[in-house]
């Protein structure tokens, strides 16, 4: 068996990208994923639960909110945040997920839209781990049209609002400790945003189950009815469905990062085992079907990878466009599926064993391929951009 830190799925050294503050940091986070995540990770996974005992840890890393300037906040470049990601998915995709929900969508809800008075009130709590928080916006009937399908309502009711509907897939919100709620006025017909705190009166979550990917994920079906919310609690700078979009521009480049890390994952399970595993009296590692293989997941990552660094360059800069996320989102995990697919079938039949990881990637990866954002959806938003011309119907 190879000892692993002879392998490596970072071909172009894209880490000396970083500066040794960041390479220093992105070391930490891979040594908590290898030494404490990998150990336990396959037990929480067929159980259906997430590790919440690991969080002190994981907020002892200040990751949290990554690339937010100020309140707490690391104030770090939009390279090591995506790189982060790409390092807890290489680890567990569900850990880079949880942390995407809590740090991206979440967090960035309130820092993106909301006012001065919220982000001070909420973000240095939730960058120190201290209060979670989870991001509801998918429905029951509604995922990929929930721009225009939006059917939970709020209305106002003096000093306060009330909020009616459903929500469904909610990463963390069973647990999270605020759930950033969006929801249409059936006065205006403007989607709003709102911060629910857990254990409100007519918010019930109950976690989805029997799913078959992102299985340390609790992921709820969330129903409100009635729930009042103080005007204060609303996102001020949230005013209509292209401010929720501001925060989906945002994180879809981190889920395209997840996607690369996922394959990495894979990726070097599936080297240690070949370069340990022997058949017909020598290391498989050795045959030339198996260095192809190594060699087209190599390539997937490679080139992957490489998109992702230069899209948080553009993201970092303010350049970055709709079309060049959703492109990274599209490209980055079709590349995943067919990675994780020749890990698993390297391995032959011992892929398909949880002991071995690679299983693990390759269900998860279902999930990473349609969250925030189908590959359908991406295609048509860039093909909009490219010709100008919107087949979106």
């Amino acid at each position: 068996m190879s000892d692993r830190s002879t392998i490596t799925s970072d071909f172009y050294d894209l880490e000396a990208l970083l500066d040794e503050d960041d390479r220093a940091l992105l070391h930490r986070v891979r040594a908590f994923m290898d030494e404490q995540v990998e150990p336990i990770i396959n037990e929480y996974w067929t159980r259906a639960r997430f590790p919440r005992q690991l969080i002190p840890a994981m907020a002892e890393l200040g990751i949290a909110g990554t690339p937010y300037q100020g309140y707490g906040c690391p104030g770090r470049s939009t390279l090591i945040d995506g790189m982060i990601a790409m390092e807890l998915s290489k680890g567990d995709p569900s850990i880079a997920t949880f942390m995407g929900v809590h740090g991206g969508l979440a967090m960035g809800s309130i820092y993106l839209c909301g006012s001065e008075e919220q982000k001070q009130r909420w973000l240095p709590v939730m960058a120190r781990m201290e209060l979670i928080g989870a991001f509801g916006l998918t429905e029951p009937d509604h995922g990929s049209d929930v721009a225009r399908g939006l059917r939970t309502t709020c209305r106002r009711d003096g000093d306060s609002w009330v909020l009616d509907g459903e929500k469904k897939w909610i990463g963390n919100g069973s647990f999270a400790d605020l759930v950033i709620t969006w929801a249409r006025d059936v006065e205006t017909d403007r989607v709003l945003g709102f911060v629910v705190e857990q254990g409100a009166p007519g918010f019930t979550a109950v976690d989805l189950e029997d799913k078959i990917a992102l299985r340390a994920v609790q992921n709820a079906h969330i129903t409100l009815e009635g729930v009042r919310v103080p005007e204060e609690n609303r996102l001020q700078e949230a005013n209509s469905f292209r401010d929720t979009a501001r925060v989906l521009r945002m994180t879809r480049a981190g889920v395209a990062w997840s996607a690369v890390g996922c394959s990495r994952g894979a990726y070097e399970h599936a080297l240690r085992y070949a370069m340990g595993r022997e058949q017909f009296g020598q290391p498989i590692v050795e045959f030339q079907l198996v260095q192809d293989l190594l060699v087209r997941m190599l390539g997937n990552i490679t080139a992957s990878a490489a998109m992702c660094a230069r899209l948080s360059h553009l993201q970092g800069s303010g350049e970055m466009t709709d079309e060049q996320a959703s492109l990274a989102k599209a490209f980055c995990t079709m590349r995943m599926r067919e990675t994780v697919g020749w890990a698993r079938e390297l391995m032959g039949g011992n892929g398909i064993l949880l002991e071995n990881h690679v299983g693990r990637y390759v269900a998860d990866a279902e999930a990473i391929y349609s969250y925030e954002g189908t590959r359908e959806v991406n295609t048509l938003i860039v093909g909009r951009g490219i010709t100008g011309t919107s087949a979106i119907v």
